[in-house]
């Protein structure tokens, strides 16, 4: 690998955000130094392909980061409150996939295209969104900016692979059983540690992680929470019901926003989000042009299409979001953080 750049150290790497992770930084070429691949015990020794060149594997521990100028984690929760810490003191700053640091209020929750000042204030660790909160505040940034925004109602149609690889495989193995007539059996969704486990195929289960208190799901909280923190608006009005849907990669998204500015047309919130950086607008009803997942997977970027004005309320306005949740939702933005960091001189 070339000698200019940063020693980067990729935790989780086996993972399918981690692998995308390698892939994202090696196909929008971030100037990297040195690659080094760490994940848990029990994947250490795996081979992972990095430019070209093999690289083992190793296990994360404290004095991995030894040298180490920029680690992105997407390991699980728990890794990230032991080792990014841990990355922090040895000179490294932290980009962290995990729910672990999100609403702590010292650490900067962004979307570069969103609030990437926010970048500045970092002591060492950087969050990086849910999947379905970075697709849908990327979308309704520009409006918000151009026009105010009071309400958000937001129902989510969500990918297995938000689940992890082995959702995916059990999709795939239900489907087969359904069409087989056989018996379904149900192991990991909608959450692998709750009571009850249904089937994902040929069905929508209305339960993305587990249920609060207040009858919300921690997955509809985050995004409740996290869209508050990343457009510094604590008035803002936010509600998410989240729904998880056999497919297997790229989120959908159900918008239903009201604006401050009164008198809009569509055409004002079509001029505004084809200018916006990271954003596609794909809305011609009169040749069936919309987002859909489908044609998202693979693809960087945000999604935007049946825009629509409110028939009863003048400041009401829907819209349909579509990205890849492991891309954008994932390692494609904590990747753009990186590349903010370095832009704003904050990677030494």
């Amino acid at each position: 690998m070339n000698n200019s750049g940063y020693h980067v150290a990729v935790v989780g790497a086996t993972g399918a955000v981690g692998q995308q992770m390698l892939k994202t930084l090696e196909r929008l070429e971030f100037p990297v130094a040195s690659l080094l691949p760490l994940s848990s015990k029990r994947s250490a020794g795996k081979k992972v392909i990095f430019k070209g060149e093999e690289l083992t594997v190793q296990e994360a521990t404290p004095e991995s980061f030894e040298g180490i100028q920029l680690a992105l984690f997407s390991a699980g929760g728990s890794v990230s409150k032991a080792l990014a810490p841990e990355a922090v003191k040895r000179g490294a700053i932290v980009v962290d996939n995990t729910s672990a640091f999100r609403m702590d209020p010292n650490v900067p929750l962004v979307v570069p295209e969103v609030n990437e000042g926010d970048l500045k204030v970092h002591q060492g660790i950087i969050a990086n969104p849910n999947c379905s909160t970075i697709q849908m505040v990327a979308a309704l940034e520009p409006i918000r900016e151009n026009f105010g925004l009071t309400k958000i109602i937001v129902s989510t149609y969500q990918a297995v692979s938000g689940a992890g690889a082995e959702a995916i495989d059990e999709m795939y193995e239900q489907t087969e059983q359904v069409l087989n007539k056989q018996e379904i059996k149900a192991e990991i969704l909608p959450v692998g540690g709750d009571k009850k486990h249904y089937q994902i195929a040929f069905n929508a289960i209305p339960q993305i992680d587990l249920f609060q208190e207040n009858g919300f799901t921690f997955e509809e909280m985050k995004m409740i929470n996290e869209t508050k923190k990343i457009m510094h608006d604590d008035s803002l009005h936010v509600a998410a019901t989240c729904v998880r849907l056999p497919v297997e990669t790229g989120h959908s998204e159900s918008v239903y926003i009201e604006v401050e500015k009164e008198g809009l047309g569509v055409n004002h919130l079509h001029d505004v989000l084809q200018e916006a950086p990271g954003l596609t607008l794909q809305d011609d009803p009169s040749v069936q042009l919309y987002p859909m997942a489908t044609d998202a997977a693979g693809k960087d970027g945000v999604f935007v299409g049946r825009i629509r004005k409110d028939l009863d309320n003048d400041q009401g306005f829907h819209l349909w979001v579509v990205a890849d949740n492991l891309l954008k939702g994932a390692a494609l933005n904590s990747v753009q953080i990186a590349f903010s960091l370095d832009k704003l001189g904050l990677l030494k």
